[in-house]
């Protein structure tokens, strides 16, 4: 090592020495400072780089470096010419011993994003185009039924760790982030899968290895839905473990720093702006605004009555409200210019209107919730009677003020939730109402939490609503686990008249319901101010932390009257006595109806009660008498366990080819092996379970898995009976089901769903076993499906005599 570097200065004062005479002497702002590689003992060498070839001459001559594990602090820079660490001037920022990507006017250096097909074969989808777009402040996906990868490539002198924000609400979106070295061997990393988004943006952290790290976001959409697939976002990408860095970046426009030895550049309040390396931010001018982080204002325009709304005050000691206008925030119009709209005056007076059930009146002239074992009209708390327990929910009728377990909020078309204080709907004492949006395309959403009662098995949500349009505005109805992270129940499209609509949850989980309107779907506009969307009722049945509005009988003989128990299991509750009764022989009650004898549900034919006396099973046995008089025996055991089978290829309308996927268990006893259909397109993995499902699935090498599969839903979960007749329970076969006529009767196995999904689409045709989405019907063609045979099924063959044996 020590005769290279002798070397490379004999040759670098040669060079010197032969150009000494034509050239002047070499400036400062002629060359500038690099390292050397480091050697085994990690150290280097400063060399002096011309800035250009053949300018000048006398170059500084190499000299010791700092040790390569030698880094800055966060605001601070490494100084070549004296190789210390200097705090970084006003109006810029250092990450010390990192990078960060902040500024999405485009791609940064460094960056790549390429689309391919995610089909082993080819499709009519050309991915070459697909690719993360940047959008300002942030980076968006794609939406298209391609794989997008957005890498970047770094080399980290030591252990490092790279962080990012990101928003993912949409699980038809495939989204994972992964660390590759120089080898394209992956490393291992503590989170590879990102999780769905809970509410607004999260953070995402991964530890680096020392040398070479290729850092991979990949998307890929599966847009098997009619819905449009919101993209994934990503923002504030930071890198430590870098060698070092020679310079303080810039705050970008709309920020600012106004000290030395920055870590990271201020936003801009609003109605303020900056240019690129401010360490001040400067007022719009009065006729003026601008939003928080902004480079330029923008004119004010002259207001409308699409810029206020109005609202109710809380009830006051007198029981009164006033009717309030106010003007959306922030406040972007004037109101000074000639033809501008002034506010309407406030104050005036009327009654409040009464609490919601379950909701009693104080001295304050405040609706408070009931104490536990109580109930209301929305007056008076009254206990309830001895023998009763209250029956729990919400029940929203009255809008003086939004609920607590409810919140509205703005979002814009990219699924960025709005910063700034913002209402989506808002409250007019008979109905909750839809404000008018910064823009039509705007989303305005009010939600709700529900949480399941563990001893129910079912809650139902349902609300009475309008729409009154004059654009093309969609009216959406949501439910998930989170606000984000949910599933499209219903739409309606352009004005409806006021009407009712159901759901039915069959999941013990706190549940989100949402509510989103968009007035139209053309963006940058405010046009349609005046279209609205209103919500009149919200009733939600079965909640943890719910209120009563009336109490239900206990079962009589409760060894504890302060805590209700239900009828015991296979027992209906004599109407409004209490007694419990035991049902006839084989059948069952419904969790959701124990009241009365109807509530006795019959087990199906050749099905019997299970143990539990909640269900009917098979056990895949069954006796059929012919038409010739003979009984035909079936054992379908064999056939009872999980079996999967998948439709021939489908293709969407962008050309991705996708299957559906059916898993079936036939029948059992309880403790039989139910059909699985998973969805792994995210990190929460979400199953379902019953006697058939399906989910859609996609073949694919991303995450290293054959198939993609997503959408799971349950088909059938309760057994209605087993026959060889061809309608039972209003649930009819196809005629052209079955093959020609072999002589032995078909069987045929009888499910429901206990599942509410979509609502139906018709259609004129029968793919995958539907013609409708709601009736599957599915064709097992089996030799274990054959009669078993018994002493009837031979006869007797006398053959020839030969040599005297017969």
């Amino acid at each position: 090592m020590l005769l290279a570097h002798l070397s490379y200065f004999v040759m670098w004062h040669a060079f010197n020495a032969h150009v000494n005479a034509e050239l002047p002497l070499c400036k400062e702002s002629d060359y500038h400072f690099e390292y050397t590689e480091c050697d085994m003992l990690e150290s280097r060498w400063r060399v002096a780089v011309p800035n250009k070839l053949d300018t000048c001459t006398g170059l500084p001559d190499p000299v010791k470096g700092t040790q390569c594990t030698f880094s800055c602090t966060d605001g601070e820079f490494l100084d070549m010419s004296s190789q210390s660490c200097q705090k970084c001037a006003p109006g810029s920022y250092s990450l010390g011993t990192g990078v960060a990507f902040d500024e999405w006017d485009g791609l940064p250096t460094g960056f790549a994003t390429h689309g391919v097909n995610i089909n082993n074969e080819d499709t009519k989808t050309n991915c070459s185009r697909s690719m993360w777009v940047p959008k300002g402040d942030h980076v968006a996906s794609n939406t298209d039924e391609c794989t997008t990868t957005l890498s970047y490539a770094v080399n980290l002198k030591k252990p490092g760790e790279v962080s990012f924000e990101y928003l993912y609400p949409d699980n038809n979106i495939y989204f994972e982030f992964f660390v590759q070295n120089d080898q394209c061997q992956s490393t291992e990393t503590e989170r590879r899968f990102v999780k769905i988004s809970d509410a607004d943006w999260s953070q995402f952290n991964v530890k680096l290895n020392r040398g070479t790290n290729v850092l991979y976001w990949r998307t890929t959409a599966y847009a098997l839905q009619e819905t449009a697939v919101k993209p994934v976002l990503l923002r504030n990408i930071a890198i430590s473990g870098v060698a070092y860095t020679s310079e303080c970046f810039l705050c970008k426009p709309g920020t600012y720093s106004a000290t030395q030895g920055s870590a990271r550049c201020r936003p801009c309040p609003a109605d303020s702006y900056s240019n690129k390396g401010a360490t001040v931010c400067h007022q719009c001018e009065p006729y003026s605004y601008a939003e928080a982080g902004s480079r330029s204002c923008k004119a004010r325009p002259l207001c409308t009555k699409s810029d206020y709304f109005y609202t109710h005050t809380p009830c006051d000691s007198r029981g009164q409200t006033q009717l309030m206008y106010k003007w959306m925030e922030p406040k972007i119009c004037t109101e000074s210019e000639t033809g501008a709209v002034n506010l309407p005056a406030s104050g005036q007076k009327t009654a409040c209107p009464p609490c919601n059930p379950g909701f009693f009146l104080t001295n304050t002239s405040t609706c408070e919730p009931c104490p536990n074992d109580f109930y209301s009209n929305g007056t008076a708390c009254t206990e309830c009677p001895a023998g009763t327990e209250p029956v729990v929910g919400f029940e929203y009728k009255w809008w003086n003020v939004m609920p607590s377990n409810m919140r509205s909020y703005s979002l814009r078309h990219e699924y960025t939730f709005n910063m700034e204080p913002s209402t989506g709907w808002e409250v007019a004492g008979e109905y909750v109402y839809t404000v008018p949006g910064e823009q039509d395309s705007d989303y305005v959403l009010p939600q709700s939490l529900a949480k399941g009662d563990e001893a129910a098995e079912v809650s139902r949500v349902t609300f009475v609503f309008e729409t009154m349009c004059t654009a093309d505005c969609e009216l959406h109805f949501m439910a998930g686990y989170t606000q984000l992270n949910n599933g499209m129940v219903e739409k309606w499209l352009g004005a409806r008249g006021k009407q009712s609509f159901s759901y039915v949850v069959q999941d013990n989980a706190t549940t989100s319901f949402t509510w989103a309107f968009r007035r139209t779907q053309e963006r940058g506009t405010r046009n349609h101010t005046g279209d609205v969307a209103k919500i009149y009722s919200v009733v939600i049945t079965n909640t943890l932390g719910g209120v009563a509005s009336r109490c239900r009988q206990c079962a009589a003989g409760s060894p504890d009257l302060s805590a209700c128990v239900p009828c015991p299991p296979g027992h209906y509750m004599v109407n409004g006595t209490g007694v419990c009764k035991s049902c006839p022989p084989e059948t069952f009650v419904r969790p959701q109806q124990t009241i009365g004898k109807e509530a006795c549900v019959p087990c199906g034919p050749n099905t019997h009660i299970n143990k539990a006396r909640s269900a009917c099973v098979s056990d895949c046995t069954l006796h059929v008498h012919s038409g010739a008089g003979q009984v035909l025996h079936y054992n379908f055991s064999s056939m009872a366990n999980r079996t999967g089978f998948r439709s021939g290829p489908r293709f969407t309308s962008g050309g991705l080819r996708y299957f559906q996927l059916f898993h079936l268990g036939l029948c059992g006893k309880e403790d039989r092996q139910l059909a699985v259909c998973v969805d792994n397109v995210t990190e929460q993995r979400r199953e379902v379970r019953g006697y058939a499902c399906q989910s859609m699935v996609v073949p694919s090498d991303t995450r290293g898995q054959g198939l993609v599969s997503s959408q799971p839903f349950v088909i059938g979960d309760v057994l209605v009976g087993v026959t060889t007749e061809k309608t039972l329970d209003h649930i009819s076969s196809l005629e052209n089901m079955f093959p020609v006529d072999t002589g032995l009767p078909d069987v045929i196995f009888y499910y429901r769903a206990s599942e509410t999904t979509q609502a139906c689409k018709q259609g004129s045709n029968c793919p995958e076993g539907t013609c409708n989405g709601c009736s599957f019907h599915f064709l097992w063609l089996s030799q274990d499906a054959c009669p078993l045979c018994t002493l009837d099924h031979y006869r007797e063959i006398v053959s020839a005599c030969v040599q005297g044996i017969q």
